[in-house]
């Protein structure tokens, strides 16, 4: 159930709209932002819940737990899920790891990788963006 929205300019656009919060990095955070992605996108959304689970794991991880965040999800035309997760380190990029049987860690984004379309990197002068695409069919 989509529906068209005019606006002002005569353009349409999809509703509803993304899904933008602001909160900390910190591990209690993790379910409950997979619950703002079910209660926005709905049942069937959890490769979508696994990608923002592994980019706020990220940032808590490696840049420090407490790290204020900006975490966006939303319908792209012809992508399908757009999720980004925006922290203000440029310096701590994402590598991804070839984690072995025995590693505790190191598989986050390899778990990225695996049900992403595509992801990268976004640097900014003040902050970094670690995005990732999920098909709409696989959200």
């Amino acid at each position: 159930m989509h529906h068209q929205t005019p606006t002002a300019a005569g353009a349409r656009v999809a509703s509803p709209p993304e899904l933008a919060i602001e909160l900390l990095a910190v591990p209690k955070a993790v379910p409950e932002l997979r619950r703002a992605v079910r209660g926005h996108l709905g049942a069937g959304c959890s490769e979508v819940q696994l990608c923002v689970s592994e980019l706020l794991g990220n940032v808590i991880r490696h840049v420090g737990e407490g790290t204020p965040v900006r975490v966006r999800v939303a319908r792209v035309d012809g992508v399908g899920i757009r999720v980004e997760v925006t922290d203000p380190d440029p310096r701590v990029l994402p590598v991804l790891l070839h984690a072995t049987g025995e590693d505790e860690s190191g598989r986050g984004l390899v778990l990225l990788d695996a049900v992403a379309r595509r992801w990268g990197v976004e640097q900014g002068a003040a902050s970094k963006t670690v995005w990732c695409e999920v098909g709409a069919g696989e959200a």
